[in-house]
């Protein structure tokens, strides 16, 4: 046990390297989208940027709310996460995310969610939006709380378009 640790059973401090980021997000995101049936997304060093500068912002003034600034979402879509600072890996962060899987059934958006509610899966919709080509992700903390943000471009859910996993037939040979 460390003396900045709470107890032994206190997880010790997640990594924050920046290879890491990429690395974790890129195979999180890609991942959940393989499953989907969709292309994968490529890392975009501005969008990570426009994150992270985002996330500082959240962690400066202690306010957790999506980008208000007028014109970002027809640029960029977003998701957020906040938790304990230092304590969750970026497999956890993003995995929150693509977890809310579960609870996705296809349909238009916004009617795609099992519990009716399209909040409940809108990290994951955004995550495997069809036209999604590019993300990048960012960090900041505040002394107790990190934020974590993750900008997409093109933007997505967008009302009225139809979300349904790809369906992969085998070919049939006769």
């Amino acid at each position: 046990m460390t003396a900045s640790s709470p107890s032994g059973n206190w997880p010790g401090s997640a990594d924050r390297q920046d290879a890491l980021l990429r690395a974790t997000a890129l195979r999180l995101h890609n991942e959940a989208r393989r499953a989907f049936g969709v292309a994968p997304l490529a890392w975009n060093d501005a969008l990570a940027g426009e994150a992270e500068a985002y996330a500082r912002s959240m962690a400066a003034t202690g306010i957790y709310e999506h980008d208000q600034t007028p014109g970002r979402r027809k640029l960029m879509g977003e998701n957020m996460w906040r938790g304990a600072r230092g304590v969750y890996s970026y497999g956890v962060m993003i995995g929150v995310m693509v977890d809310e899987s579960r609870m996705f059934r296809g349909g238009v958006f916004p009617a795609v969610s099992t519990t009716g509610q399209w909040h409940d899966v809108a990290h994951y919709t955004q995550i495997i939006w069809p036209t999604t080509t590019e993300v990048g992700c960012g960090l900041a903390s505040s002394p107790t709380t990190d934020y974590f943000v993750c900008r997409y471009a093109p933007t997505g859910n967008k009302d009225g378009i139809a979300l349904a996993p790809s369906v992969r037939v085998a070919e049939r040979r006769d």
